[in-house]
């Protein structure tokens, strides 16, 4: 039986983002399989006590870009903590990248390219357009695509994996699951990788 992580993320948190290569790394060391399951933080929030980040105290919002200065050098990845596009809507990308999940298709690659627009490319992964235009780029039919993930079907598909999230205990992103047991932010990618292995 292969091992599997269930990962939750969104396109617009910078923490998916810092951890999102690494958790495939983590998965090619130890011939894990990764099951992408993009959601929507304004479906999880309101049931979980969150709040969005314009309602957050103005310490907490201090020490988050702290934390956004201080991972992206310790990582070596590029990330502009307070990019153009942000806070933005995300729905429309999580819908698409669903959608191309659906139809059968990888998403690490594209998922990873919608982040790197939101924070490192300056471009609004709200924008219909920008979709478009990124999921061409990773070698799939953007506007096919986006017709079905702005339909009715489409939206839905968003919503079910939000309440499957719930189900597993989601309150913010990433977060990991293997083996039922959950872990909550880039930063607990050790401990996953500690749990993975121990599956073997």
């Amino acid at each position: 039986m292969s091992k599997s992580i269930r990962y939750y993320y969104t396109h617009v948190s910078p923490w998916s983002y810092l951890g999102h290569a690494r958790l495939g790394d983590i998965a090619a060391r130890h011939g894990a399989v990764i099951d992408y399951v993009p959601i929507s933080m304004g479906s999880i929030f309101p049931k979980t006590g969150g709040l969005p980040l314009a309602k957050r105290a103005p310490e907490r919002q201090a020490y988050r870009l702290v934390e956004l200065q201080r991972w992206p050098q310790r990582l070596g990845i590029p990330l502009n903590p307070e990019p153009a596009y942000f806070p933005t809507d995300d729905r429309p990308s999580g819908r698409l990248a669903l959608t191309a999940k659906a139809q059968g298709h990888e998403i690490a690659e594209l998922s990873l390219a919608l982040m790197r627009a939101c924070w490192v490319e300056e471009r609004n992964i709200a924008d219909l357009d920008t979709l478009r235009e990124i999921a061409d780029a990773c070698g799939l039919d953007g506007r096919a695509l986006l017709d079905e993930a702005q339909s009715d079907a489409g939206r839905q598909r968003l919503e079910d994996t939000c309440q499957a999230a719930l189900a597993d205990g989601c309150f913010g992103a990433p977060w990991y699951m293997v083996d039922g047991e959950p872990f909550w932010g880039q930063d607990h990618l050790e401990l996953v990788e500690d749990a993975v292995g121990r599956r073997g």
